[in-house]
């Protein structure tokens, strides 16, 4: 990678393309257990720890994925739609239906975001999630159709309480088979006749009200800002309107819209890569808990379910508030500044002691004292160590181990510069 630079290693990134993953379901266990026991059934404690021993699997798989894969973009990116389309297990609380919303996410990470919209709109754990189960025509419930319109599509001050009202009529009637996660319609709970959103009338239901507003030149301005906003820059210094992309981004934000005008997220991921944004110093992201787990395990060649003990993994990303499918809202997860605190300080330090000390630390191991630092940095794709932290490493130099976990924990390591 560093020989090759960065141009041929980013397009070598972006095109490696979506994996074969297999029957995982099967693979790993996750299937519908069947309606939950009533409270005093003895089958209700076999059936609960069959639901723990699915939520581990797949979680376990997904960290794999991201850790144990060479070109992890597909995953990469799905978890960028996680935050995106934020729906937590808390609620759900069924294995086969979550995996299933992660794997729909993963199937348009990086394809046609309409098509993407068309799905989620329908899929079993966001609506759930967003209690679209209880929209009906007598009686309408707004959580799902005011989150399709603000956090999903347009943004906000894109659209009016009237548009929330009438996007709920067209999703309204959907019924949820909670553990198998069936999703139907229901004709004597739907509202039948048109509706008008943004000023367009028609005969709107889930999926064409989901196309309609993903082609909107609202959502062409909003998906890229989205994007912008976790890959370049969280515009910490405008966070009373997250939603807005950063001052230091606005020079590549045309380039990346125009990208998006086809609604096809590769090609503006590209544009979003090489823009003179993502490239300048300038812009610079905390890495998030699981970015940073991620990132540590992948550099000591550690695969998440072959760890000593894959549940401190796993806890240890619930302790740091960012467990894969437990985003915290509909919302997602916060972003850069917002990682930084004390508490997760001390346990950032306690678990990069753990993990090196398992770890595969040939690439220091394999050269001299004198040329630890530089082989440092080389490893862990840091640009440059500062004076103080090269004075923090000098005691360690001879010690490998001690010298990794002091770098994972550095100020040059918890950010991307």
């Amino acid at each position: 990678m560093l020989k090759q630079g960065f141009k041929v290693s980013a397009k070598q990134l972006l095109n490696s393309g979506l994996p074969n993953y297999g029957d995982v379901k099967t693979a790993i266990g996750i299937a519908d257990l069947g309606a939950q026991p009533k409270p005093n059934s003895e089958l209700l404690a076999p059936y609960n720890v069959a639901k723990r021993a699915q939520l581990r699997n797949m979680s376990l798989w997904w960290l794999d994925q991201m850790v144990d894969q060479d070109f992890p973009f597909v995953e990469r990116m799905t978890w960028f739609w996680h935050g995106h389309w934020a729906t937590s297990y808390s609620k759900v609380d069924e294995p086969v239906v979550m995996f299933d919303h992660i794997a729909r996410l993963r199937k348009h990470a990086i394809g046609d975001f309409t098509q993407m919209c068309e799905e989620m709109v329908l899929d079993a754990g966001l609506i759930y999630w967003l209690d679209g189960q209880l929209n009906t025509a007598n009686s309408p419930n707004e959580n799902l159709s005011r989150e399709l319109l603000e956090l999903f599509t347009l943004g906000v001050n894109n659209y009016s309480e009237t548009d929330v009202k009438e996007a709920a009529k067209a999703l309204s009637g959907l019924r949820v088979v909670k553990n198998s996660g069936l999703v139907t319609k229901e004709p004597r709970r739907s509202y039948a006749g048109t509706s008008t959103v943004l000023g367009t009338t028609g005969n709107f239901e889930s999926a064409t009200l989901a196309k309609y507003l993903s082609l909107t030149a609202a959502c062409q301005s909003f998906i890229p800002e989205r994007m912008s906003y976790r890959f370049i820059s969280p515009a910490s210094s405008m966070m009373s309107t997250p939603m807005k992309p950063s001052e230091r981004t606005k020079s590549s934000a045309p380039i990346i819209k125009k990208a998006f005008a086809g609604r096809q997220i590769l090609p503006t991921m590209e544009a979003l890569v090489f823009s003179d944004a993502f490239q300048n110093p300038i812009n610079s992201l905390v890495k998030s808990p699981l970015e940073w787990l991620v990132s540590v395990l992948r550099a000591t060649r550690t695969v998440p379910s072959r760890y000593s003990n894959p549940d401190y993994l796993l806890k240890l990303l619930d302790t740091l508030g960012q467990r894969p499918f437990f985003p915290p809202s509909v919302g997602g997860w916060p972003a850069d500044e917002a990682w930084l605190s004390v508490a997760s300080s001390q346990t950032l330090i306690q678990a990069a002691q753990l993990i090196v000390s398992q770890g595969d630390l040939s690439p220091l191991m394999d050269v001299a004292k004198k040329q630890r630092i530089d082989a440092l940095a080389d490893w862990l794709g840091v640009a440059e160590w500062s004076d103080r932290t090269k004075t923090a490493f000098d005691g360690a130099l001879q010690d490998p181990t001690r010298l990794a976990a002091l770098a994972i924990c550095s100020p040059e390591y918890l950010v991307n510069a």
